[in-house]
């Protein structure tokens, strides 16, 4: 259980910060460049949920935002960090990965089948979810360079992969099923935005 009983340490001041391990890194690195996204897009998810139309939505959110704290504290302590096997760090499993792959097939089936690209927006609901797919590309991005330099576990990009084909599912679907979606046409705005 963690207990939080003072908000500010001032141990950050100098523009450095701990993981998980107790080692201290620059607040630039990417680790928490990493995780400081995923931290980004679980606020992100927080204004979907104030939105959501239905019960079943906000509790899919609600997991995810609870995995996704998980996934934080993965990234938090490194792979090769020496830890007390009494207490393993959390890591994030392949079966977080397949619940969200089943949440994606049972709200596809019900959906519109798709003949051009959709662009972001429509209801507010569904425009929170695009704009939570698109931070959770970035944590992605963000894990996959850290990933480059540091041992990763990679089933936190792959979670972070999945997650974003959920969330953009998930908007259709707060769009009536797919019948509110905003498709791209393409060249279609290029009579309005001419040259002047």
């Amino acid at each position: 259980m963690v207990y939080l009983n003072r908000i500010y340490t001032k141990s950050g001041d100098g523009g450095e910060t701990s993981l998980g391990d107790g080692s201290r890194v620059p607040k630039t690195d990417l680790r928490i460049v990493a995780y400081g996204t995923v931290d980004e897009l679980n606020a992100v998810l927080g204004i979907a949920r104030a939105e959501a139309a239905d019960g079943t939505t906000d509790a899919a959110l609600r997991q995810i935002q609870n995995d996704l704290f998980d996934l934080g504290a993965d990234l938090c302590v490194p792979e090769n960090a020496a830890t007390d096997p009494e207490r393993p760090p959390l890591r994030v499993t392949a079966e977080m990965v397949a619940a969200l792959e089943r949440w994606i097939d049972r709200l596809n089936e019900r959906l519109q089948p798709l003949q051009s690209f959709v662009l972001p927006g429509g209801m507010q609901a569904a425009a929170h979810l695009h704009h939570a797919r698109t931070v959770c590309r970035r944590a992605e991005i963000a894990v996959l360079q850290l990933a480059a330099r540091d041992p990763v576990n990679p089933q936190v990009a792959i979670y972070l992969n999945r997650l974003s084909d959920l969330l953009f599912v998930m908007a259709r679907s707060a769009n009536d099923g797919g019948a509110a979606d905003i498709l791209w046409v393409p060249g279609g705005g290029s009579a309005a935005g001419g040259a002047g």
